[in-house]
């Protein structure tokens, strides 16, 4: 009863932040309520509203260059979450695709992606995803490909492991007596009861996702304008700390929140969906 009870609230507050987080970077420009760029000296580093000193309007303070604090946060989001869908989304495909295939015709498939997988994980991550990026320069797109290309491994593995598990059950020889195909019985049978994992692993790689472009920005490696995002606030952030703790603090709890609600919202959905748990 209790954890009946605890799965849907879990659901409720990480699909809420997220939600939140979603119409932010979908409506920033309305919502937002400064220009993210614009700088004037003469407002720098106000602290909160809620603290002396402050100005109204600007609720979360402002940086050194006088720039809205909230305003950025707002206009951050909306690379976090195009990084989190196109990147985790085409990490998904990838290590999705070649799992089904290793797991379920095994053999050589399966030798030749798992060598690939052992390969690939045997580069440090977080490095590797610097090198690519620059290699590749600097950019939103840069860093897109840079996450898909270093974590399709961690589908790959899980999901391979997940269809070994089902190719061995008895709906699956079932489908094949009637004559139906293997990539058919891939499709309709398989694949339908491994989407309860793809769909907790795509929002746990969707939190990473977003840690990842924070950590390329943090070292100047993200997208190469003026655009604010919440790693490139927290390294300016880290410099003010003494004097504009504000600066620091708000995108790193925006970031926290986030990786943390796309990382309960995966597991309570698989609480939801999985016909084992139900």
């Amino acid at each position: 009863m209790g954890e009946t009870a605890r799965i849907p609230l879990r659901l409720w507050l990480s699909g809420g932040w997220l939600l939140i987080v979603v119409l932010a970077a979908l409506f920033a420009p309305w919502v937002a309520p400064h220009d993210p760029l614009a700088q004037d000296l003469f407002l720098e580093r106000l602290p909160p509203v809620w603290v002396d000193g402050s100005e109204p309007g600007y609720w979360l303070g402002t940086d050194s260059l006088g720039r809205d604090v909230l305003s950025r946060m707002i206009h951050g989001a909306q690379i976090a979450l195009i990084v989190a869908v196109l990147a985790g989304g085409a990490a998904c495909l990838i290590g999705s695709a070649l799992g089904l295939a290793a797991g379920y015709f095994g053999g050589w498939t399966d030798r030749i992606i798992g060598r690939i997988v052992d390969i690939w994980m045997s580069f440090p991550p977080v490095l590797f995803a610097i090198l690519l990026v620059a290699v590749l320069g600097t950019g939103l797109h840069s860093v897109i490909i840079a996450i898909a290309v270093i974590d399709w491994t961690r589908f790959a593995r899980v999901i391979r492991a997940e269809t070994m598990g089902q190719a061995q059950m008895d709906y699956v020889d079932s489908a094949l007596v009637v004559g139906r195909s293997r990539i058919g019985t891939l499709a309709r049978e398989v694949l339908p009861n491994v989407l309860p994992t793809i769909g907790v692993l795509l929002s746990l790689e969707m939190g990473i996702a977003v840690i990842v472009e924070a950590i390329l920005s943090f070292v100047n490696l993200s997208i190469a304008t003026d655009d604010p995002t919440w790693g490139g606030m927290i390294a300016e952030g880290r410099t003010q700390i003494h004097f504009a703790w504000w600066v620091l603090v708000f995108p790193m709890i925006a970031l926290f929140l986030t990786v943390l609600s796309f990382s309960q919202f995966g597991e309570g959905l698989k609480d939801r969906l999985d016909p084992v748990l139900r």
